[in-house]
């Protein structure tokens, strides 16, 4: 089977979502990660755009990275020269093996935005992809608003993919730049132009607008593209670009295209939460393939039917993309999601404490509290249900108190009582509110018998005010999450008062962390 090429443009057209934006230093570790992981083509930005593009440059190319990198830039400015041109000249600076130039493939656009002939516009397709082969370099040209150029005028927009060839264009991208067409069109058209050029490689290059990026990639795959251009969790300008994290499965593993050696795949779930990580945005929980929840299980039939065969609710083993299969908590579940979940923590719990675990677990979502994001909770109900289990500590009191002082503002203050072992612990401590000055004393009062919770910081803090109108005596749920290092978990709390909800979160978390963070001594 034909090869599918991988290009990758998050250090370019990923990093315009409006949300995103990197540094050098980010820009070099995603290069690196994408290198590594196999990625074929990375783009890396356009070169002479500004100075942190420019210094970007200066320093990947002497990574040696096992990938080919591109320099993005337009073709040539009307009626000028190539030789003068400045854009083309920083584009043959950057040093790239791979230049890809955007030209104008619409004549709407070409008479509309940049003003010229549509006989100038083939030309400067044509001058600018000589001029850069002459330099010695691969050039790719993305074809910009393809589709709806040949929509409106189909001979033009094969005119302009015919005047790069002419000027010996290695690849031929086209463009869906505006991210509106639908698959059927991807489709048609793109065989389209595969048939008038048989002898040319053709790529494509979608926007996702219509939620369509993923599919519409893959239909011009099926009528012969064999390079798709995307970026990582499909970052990008607008609601994004396709997406290759999607992507590139559904071609390996659904359509049996060669694209990835043996064994890179399981990096997938990885390298996608790594990225998200680096562009300091939350990691989509929904993701197909690659997300927390993407194999996860909250209905008791589905579950019960997974324990006998995985395969009965699941499309893939989620090893294959290196994500993991997850039994969801909640009023929802039956005994098999217990099991399963005990099971994936490495616990073997038998059908009567099963019973046990769900039936505390329902109680306890009646008054208002919810495990589906707190496995941290449900994991501790599972340890405690052990006759070898000892709890590490025993709270005694508490007390917290937020006061307005003269020149120093808001200052929030808590006491914290506790009995480890034989000893009682008494410690106070300061906080920018009552709930991180309630987890500073806390966590000061274990630190002397457990030394591991020094590393062990507060990450985030999530507060629900219930309805009344449920049933339940709560009415403020918090889920807290703490951090030490890679390792992350959520509690869960609930209860009428805010801060004796976040006590038990808290309470629940260090609790935790000695369980997890003394399990990896």
């Amino acid at each position: 089977m034909t090869p599918i090429f991988l290009y990758d443009t998050t250090l370019r057209d990923g990093s315009q979502r409006e949300d995103i934006s990197l540094s050098v230093d980010d820009k070099l570790t995603i290069a690196q990660r994408l290198a590594a992981f196999g990625m074929h083509y990375i783009e890396c930005g356009w070169p002479g755009s500004n100075p942190k593009d420019a210094d970007f440059f200066a320093r990947v190319m002497r990574m040696n990275l096992p990938a080919r990198l591109a320099a993005f830039g337009r073709t040539r400015n009307a009626n000028g020269s190539c030789d003068e041109d400045t854009n083309l000249r920083a584009l043959v600076v950057a040093g790239t093996p791979v230049v890809t130039l955007v030209g104008k493939a619409w004549d709407y656009h070409v008479t509309h935005v940049l003003s010229t002939t549509l006989e100038e516009n083939l030309a400067m397709i044509r001058d600018s992809v000589s001029w850069m082969k002459a330099q010695g370099k691969e050039v790719v040209f993305d074809a910009e608003h393809f589709y709806d150029g040949f929509l409106a005028y189909p001979d033009y927009a094969v005119a302009t993919l015919r005047a790069a060839a002419d000027g010996g264009a290695d690849w031929l991208v086209l463009c869906e730049t505006n991210g509106g067409k639908l698959p059927w069109e991807m489709e048609s058209i793109t065989r389209a132009v595969a048939e008038r050029l048989p002898a040319a490689r053709i790529g494509v290059h979608c926007h996702n607008d219509t939620g369509c990026g993923v599919a519409n990639s893959l239909a011009a795959v099926r009528s012969g593209a064999t390079m798709v251009q995307g970026t990582i969790n499909g970052y990008g300008e607008r609601v994004g670009n396709a997406d290759l994290v999607t992507i590139l499965p559904n071609l390996q593993l659904k359509m049996a295209y060669p694209v990835l050696a043996e064994g890179r795949l399981r990096e997938l779930t990885a390298l996608s939460r790594y990225v998200a990580e680096v562009a300091n945005l939350k990691h989509n929980d929904h993701q197909p393939y690659t997300g927390h929840s993407a194999f996860a299980h909250k209905g008791g039939i589905h579950v019960a039917a997974i324990l006998k065969s995985p395969d009965t609710y699941q499309h893939i083993d989620p090893e294959q993309v290196g994500n993991l299969m997850r039994s969801v908590t909640s009023e929802l579940s039956g005994r098999g999601n217990i099991v399963l979940q005990a099971r994936r923590m490495g616990l073997d719990l038998d059908n009567e404490a099963a019973q046990h675990v769900l039936a505390q677990i329902k109680h306890l979502e009646h008054e208002g509290f919810t495990f589906e994001a707190a496995e941290a909770s449900v994991e501790l109900m599972f340890h405690r249900l052990s006759p070898h289990y000892r709890r590490p500590f025993e709270l005694l009191d508490y007390f917290a108190i937020t006061e307005r002082r003269h020149g120093r503002g808001l200052v929030a203050e808590a006491t914290v009582k506790i009995k480890v072992g034989q000893t009682v612990k008494f410690t106070a401590a300061e906080g920018n509110g009552p709930v991180n000055a309630l987890a500073s004393a806390l966590q000061e009062a274990l630190v002397e018998d457990y030394p591991v919770l020094r590393t062990v910081r507060l990450a985030d803090y999530k507060v629900r005010i219930l309805g009344g109108t449920a049933g339940t005596a709560a009415n403020t749920r918090v889920l807290i999450d703490f951090q030490s290092g890679t390792e992350a978990w959520t509690t869960v709390g609930a209860n009428a008062n805010i801060i004796d909800a976040s006590w038990r979160a808290l309470s629940d978390s260090m609790e935790y962390a000695l369980i997890r963070l003394t399990e990896k001594e």
